[in-house]
């Protein structure tokens, strides 16, 4: 069995990311049960975005019923982008624990943030997106560029009309100060090795 030293692998470039969360749920407010159990899989909760309507598909609505709402989130640090597999195995199983009688409360769609892009994991398929494992594959919605992320064709509405962009800003910032931070650092930070 191959060893993969961390160190060799920060020197040869490897890709580092923020761990984000795209969270479903009922009513505007985030549910302390949730985040309790998410922190308790990837860490502390660095950013906590508002959370918006969640209007424009009624695709949950049997599940969920009326009135739900989305947020983003990140968690400090940063971390390994090809963990995505296992870090959207991890979701499944928070939405299972925390879920009264079988019903969710929730939907958690994770992935993570890198300077270029959101990726978010989905256990379904579709033409755009690409297989990583496991039942999960990898999609990617949304684009850096100019100064500003953009929306690729095939996104969910809600990201196509921005509403997230300014909380995707402020986690993006987070993750060049931590890549600074890290960079000053000999070694992968604490935070890396709760996400490794």
């Amino acid at each position: 069995m191959e060893v993969k030293d961390e160190s060799k692998m920060a020197a040869a470039g490897r890709p580092l990311c923020k761990i984000v969360a795209a969270v479903l749920l009922h009513g505007p407010k985030w549910l302390p049960e949730v985040l309790r159990a998410l922190e308790n899989r990837f860490g502390p909760v660095d950013y906590r975005g508002k959370m918006h309507a969640f209007d424009h598909t009624d695709y949950y609505r049997d599940e969920f019923g009326e009135g739900l709402w989305r947020g983003i989130l990140s968690f400090r640090g940063v971390a390994n982008p090809e963990n995505l597999v296992e870090w959207k195995r991890k979701t499944r199983e928070i939405e299972q624990e925390i879920s009264p009688s079988g019903k969710r409360i929730c939907n958690i769609d994770i992935g993570y943030l890198d300077p270029d892009k959101l990726v978010l994991g989905s256990f379904k398929s579709g033409p755009l997106k690409v297989y990583l494992g496991n039942g999960v594959f990898a999609d990617i919605l949304v684009k850096y560029g100019n100064g500003r992320f953009e929306p690729m064709p095939w996104a969910f509405p809600d990201f196509k009309d921005t509403r997230y962009h300014a909380s995707l800003i402020v986690i993006r910032e987070k993750l060049k100060s931590d890549l600074r931070k890290r960079n000053t650092q000999s070694g992968p930070s604490p935070e890396e090795s709760l996400h490794a």
